[in-house]
């Protein structure tokens, strides 16, 4: 793992070892086993290098090819070595020593600018020809790492965070207007619908499943891949889909294992991280190594406020998967004292950018810090596990039966669900009939959210037409069908951006590579080609998985379809304490003129009064206290580049 940079200049100019300096120098913020860097004239690559894996110990990073005359620089752990070691043909006694620097660069060799095609893994990685005078580099499919760039005046810098770029003298921090509204206008948990660009005018970012290229002066970016849902997998029973979805997400998790350090898994009491962690801690086992799990709970004075089917405390679950499982060194973090309010200048700068996703910062950052603290080299999560492995809603999966009048299979599907669950059929029956007729060809106005942004500056930047045009729902409450919203995640890039920001740079300021399994691209294939009615199947949502893990996860959470668990529910409570104190600094906002140019003060007014004396803890998730949050979180970071 490693933050990478580079300079070119395309006309030639040398770069100075002053300007090289500076650029690195900006990286030493972040712990590093090793820093190295390659400059020739007029081009500059160099490495703050974090080792993960045993095959970075003591690499050469950045790697130069003196008989090809190519030098690379990656932040890369590639997962598929073995297929790749046998299609490049390396000698097997070179295989277990090969970086995967080393292994891309080989690849770059035969494919050239196919390269990303054949890789599976987290990577971003840079190469320079120096024969073409070409560069050349790509981002995983996903955005698991970032890769940000400027590119004017022949001039091409880039680097795996933006503060070393602003070290180069024509690189400012002015703010982008653009992005800045789409942020304040979109409801939903993403900044931008513009994959390319930042929240600074001088540096975009290389979107997730994307190359670029620099050649003969020319910079172009292209998209590699693409995820549709294609031609369906036909298998003879419900038993081998089961073996194949257990094979292919099992390579997917033991390939993310490989660390000379400790393995650490985030886990909740669910589905998704509990099979990350089942099939992690059986491997481990075998390689004599313990897996080291880490779950958020509520704090300890909290009292639970969440419906009957929902879980703020799922320590009952997640005991229950770690003693059925074994070989687990389980760590339960109630974080006294961290709340949502205290961490924002902390975020903001890790980020480099303001967030909405407010609600889970205390608990993400806390646990990263635990897990640097025992020495984690990986942290496995399941994040991506609701559009891939356990994808299956059972409702709406029914209420596509009905639609398709397939009504003997309706019944014996809402017969069994029903049992599951223990709710009558007739009510179910209801639910699924009203999701048939819920859609609404209406246009709805924009909510309160949408008018966070100040009127006259959404005016300006017709935030509200663009975000329409490109299909967003301004609502916060989103009229597409499940089957739509799946589509969506996996062909509109923006989704994607938040999740690859936080773990790339939270990897790199505590030196720990979190990474997902079921946001393996084998993974994510293999599931958008199986048959929908393997997703739900007798009565049971999230099918394929929940019989795939038989044996693996205990029966209470395998077959768990009567409650879900809710993080954060306890992030109101925790600000109490310091209610009078962000409520105040709310106020002296709404009086800031800098404030006032992006922000519609009136409705953070309105929201102040609403919740300044009588807060309740279950106003966390309510579009009021959002408002508040989000709108500070956003002044706070324009208030630094002003």
């Amino acid at each position: 793992m490693s933050a990478i940079t580079g300079i070119y200049h395309v006309n030639k100019k040398p770069i100075t070892t002053d300007v090289v300096n500076n650029v690195m120098g900006s990286l030493k913020e972040f712990p590093c086993d090793d820093s190295q860097f390659w400059l020739k004239e007029n081009v500059f690559l160099g490495c703050h290098a974090q080792w993960i894996t045993p095959e970075s110990i003591n690499e050469q990073q950045p790697f130069y090819d003196y008989e090809k005359q190519l030098v690379i620089t990656s932040d890369a752990i590639i997962d598929n070595r073995s297929e790749l070691f046998d299609m490049l043909q390396i000698d097997h006694g070179d295989r277990k020593t090969m970086t995967d620097n080393q292994l891309i660069l080989l690849a770059y060799i035969k494919w050239g600018e196919n390269t990303p095609k054949f890789l599976i893994g987290d990577f971003a990685f840079m190469i320079w020809d120096e024969r073409q005078q070409e560069f050349f580099g790509a981002r995983d499919f996903s955005g698991s790492r970032t890769l940000y760039y400027y590119y004017s005046d022949q001039k091409f810098a880039f680097c795996s965070i933006n503060k070393p770029l602003f070290q180069l003298p024509y690189i400012k921090p002015n703010l982008r207007e653009e992005w800045l509204g789409d942020f304040l206008s979109i409801p939903w948990n993403f900044e931008s619908i513009d994959t390319t660009s930042t929240v600074f005018e001088d540096i975009n970012q290389l979107p997730p499943s994307h190359s670029i290229s620099i050649s003969h002066g020319q910079l172009k970016l292209t998209r590699y891949n693409t995820l549709i849902e294609g031609e369906k997998l036909k298998l003879k029973s419900n038993e081998e889909y089961e073996e194949a979805l257990k094979e292919v997400f099992e390579r997917a998790v033991t390939s993310r294992l490989r660390t000379h350090r400790k393995v650490g898994a985030h886990l909740s009491g669910g589905l998704d991280s509990g099979s990350v962690v089942g099939i992690a801690a059986n491997s481990l086992k075998r390689e004599n190594k313990q897996l080291h799990t880490f779950s958020y709970i509520p704090a300890k004075d909290f009292v639970d406020w969440t419906p009957k089917n929902r879980l703020a405390d799922e320590r009952p679950l997640i005991k229950a998967t770690v003693n059925y499982v074994g070989n687990i060194n389980d760590n339960y973090l109630d974080l006294e004292g961290k709340t949502p309010f205290f961490d924002i200048d902390d975020w903001l700068d890790v980020l480099e950018m303001p967030y909405k996703f407010f609600e889970n910062t205390f608990w993400l950052k806390g646990i990263f810090e635990e897990a640097h603290s025992q020495n984690i080299g990986v942290l496995l999560n399941g994040q991506r596990g609701n559009w891939t492995i356990s994808w299956g809603p059972a409702l709406e999966y029914q209420a596509r039966l009905l639609k398709k009048m397939q009504l003997m299979k309706l019944y014996n599907e809402i017969s069994l669900y029903s049992e599951n669950i223990g709710v009558s059929k007739s009510r179910i029956f209801s639910i699924v009939r009203r999701k048939i007729f819920s859609m609404s060809s209406l246009k709805k106005q924009p909510s309160q959210f949408i008018q966070m942004i100040n009127p006259e500056f959404e005016n300006k930047l017709n935030s509200f037409d663009k975000l329409r045009d490109y299909g967003i729902d301004l609502n916060g409450n989103s009229n597409d069908n499940v089957y739509d919203i799946k589509k969506k995640q996996f062909q509109d890039l923006f989704y994607w951006n938040i999740t690859g920001t936080y773990g790339s740079k939270l990897s790199l300021r505590y030196s720990l590579w979190d990474r997902d399994p079921t946001n393996d691209l084998r993974v994510a294939r293999f599931c958008l080609s199986v048959p929908e009615e393997q997703f739900v199947n007798e009565g049971l949502s999230r099918s394929l998985i929940r019989r795939s893990m038989k044996n693996i996860l205990p029966d209470e959470v395998r077959l768990n379809q009567r409650t879900r668990g809710i993080q954060g529910a306890d992030g109101l409570h925790r600000m109490m304490p310091v209610w009078r104190e962000f409520i105040a600094e709310l106020e002296n906002m709404c009086r800031d003129s800098l404030a006032k140019e992006y922000l519609n003060i009136e409705i953070i007014k309105e929201a102040i009064r609403s919740l300044k004396f009588e807060p309740k803890p279950e106003d966390v998730y309510e579009m009021k206290f959002r408002i508040l949050m989000r709108s500070l979180i956003f002044y706070r970071f324009i208030k630094k580049f002003n």
